[in-house]
């Protein structure tokens, strides 16, 4: 007995804490069906007295939204394969390939996890501006080719690999790049949907360097025109709020939709590492 009332305690301790979390982001959409004003009132509702998506039609329809969420999902779609494409042949050559220096040069992109961002942001930005990438698609992407956790992540999870399915294979006369895409890559599933979901996550939320580096408006990416447009409309919390639902959308959609595959991806990694 004492046993079943411990087991209901931590689940319905847990059931709050759930309920906690998710409290802002359930009442984040309720608002953003709200007339406008109305989630000023104090006490504020938890819900609308009579739902609308006019806050929608305003952002999509008077402002123009639909070009920045077009440069946000076309920028994050790229970021995403250009990642898989650099992290997992670098993770997986750190892994599996003999090559001159090959463990300094790993410790040595570990090292530079402490440098934090930020800082490589104005060098990089002079280096584009140099070779014209200044707000170009091209010149957003830069950040995204690879990434050391992304590299770290792939390693550790590539060297599970037995040597010896890869010494097959070269026996069979596979070269180096059929036994990467025809061996390794189905093996580096988990990983690679784990990376993707990380890699579009991160590039889709990105705020910062898309305000560095785009100057046109039509260039924006969604966070960084909700971010303009909630400096007009500071007080129209009920569009800000449906701004928000629009940036966490999808993210949350791809994130429960392939939440196995990514916690599968991560908890093999850190194992198998």
């Amino acid at each position: 007995m004492r046993a079943r009332l411990g087991f209901l305690g931590v689940n319905a301790a847990l059931a709050l804490l759930a309920a906690l979390t998710l409290f802002p982001l359930a009442w984040m959409i309720s608002a953003s069906l709200m007339a406008p004003g109305e989630a000023n009132n104090y006490p504020p509702p938890l819900l609308p007295t009579s739902a609308t998506l006019e806050n929608y039609r305003v952002l999509f329809a008077e402002h123009g939204l639909v070009r920045q969420v077009f440069n946000s999902l076309l920028i994050s779609l790229f970021a995403t394969l250009l990642s898989l494409a650099f992290n997992l042949s670098a993770g997986y050559a750190f892994a599996k390939l003999r090559f001159w220096g090959r463990e300094r040069i790993f410790r040595l992109l570990l090292g530079a996890l402490v440098i934090p961002a930020q800082i490589t942001m104005m060098p990089l930005f002079f280096m584009l501006k140099r070779m014209g990438l200044v707000n170009t698609t091209p010149g957003v992407l830069v950040p995204w080719l690879a990434s050391v956790v992304g590299i770290y992540l792939v390693r550790e999870y590539a060297r599970s690999i037995p040597d010896e399915l890869l010494e097959a294979a070269r026996m069979d006369g596979a070269g180096e790049g059929r036994i990467f895409l025809k061996v390794v890559l189905p093996l580096l599933k988990p990983i690679m949907v784990t990376l993707a979901v990380l890699a579009f996550m991160l590039s889709w939320n990105d705020f910062m360097w898309p305000l560095v580096v785009l100057t046109d408006r039509e260039m924006q990416t969604l966070p960084v025109a909700l971010a303009t447009l909630s400096r007009e409309h500071v007080q129209d919390v009920e569009l800000m709020m449906a701004g928000a639902v629009i940036t966490v959308l999808p993210v949350l959609l791809i994130f429960f939709a392939l939440q196995r595959y990514y916690m599968q991806g991560l908890l093999a990694g850190s194992v198998k590492g």
